[in-house]
């Protein structure tokens, strides 16, 4: 299995919106506005690139074996670094490689203390947590949306 991490203007834009448009993906992203338009591609890709201008770090898209599989990285949240993660259903049982690799740059590259990861309430994934060894911290609102927190610090990697 080749991994590949591109920058997401580097991703056919076609892919990114079928991406966001899939509805089992999308039932995972409560603040996701549907449809996905062409519009909206644009305005993500500009918010997504600002912040690897403003902060050094973003999203990618990633590429298995060749094959756009999704898009991801580190963000700034609520004055957090948090780790987002989209994956088309048929790359969802790639997610721990992709999160060792996501977590290597934060942790290493980056100097990060710890990061985050925010789950809707539609994902129940304590137990897969916390065998990635982050520990839940608290249940927060995004625009009106609930979301649990969960936290990895850099001292708890790879332990």
């Amino acid at each position: 299995m080749n991994i590949e991490f591109v920058r997401l203007p580097d991703v056919d834009k076609r892919d990114i919106i079928e991406l966001m448009n899939h509805p089992l993906t999308a039932r995972h992203m409560p603040l996701l506005k549907l449809p996905f338009t062409e519009e909206d591609y644009h305005a993500f890709i500009a918010r997504k690139e600002q912040l690897w201008a403003e902060h050094g770090c973003g999203p990618w898209g990633f590429l298995i074996d060749g094959q756009f599989a999704g898009w991801g990285g580190l963000q700034p949240e609520d004055g957090n670094v948090d780790v987002a993660m989209v994956l088309h259903p048929n790359y969802w049982g790639y997610g721990k490689a992709l999160l060792e690799r996501i977590l290597e740059y934060g942790f290493e590259n980056l100097g990060l203390e710890s990061v985050t990861i925010m789950l809707p309430l539609s994902r129940q994934s304590d137990r897969t947590m916390a065998r990635l060894g982050f520990q839940f911290e608290e249940q927060v609102e995004l625009d009106s949306k609930p979301f649990r927190r969960y936290r990895l610090d850099a001292r708890r990697w790879r332990r």
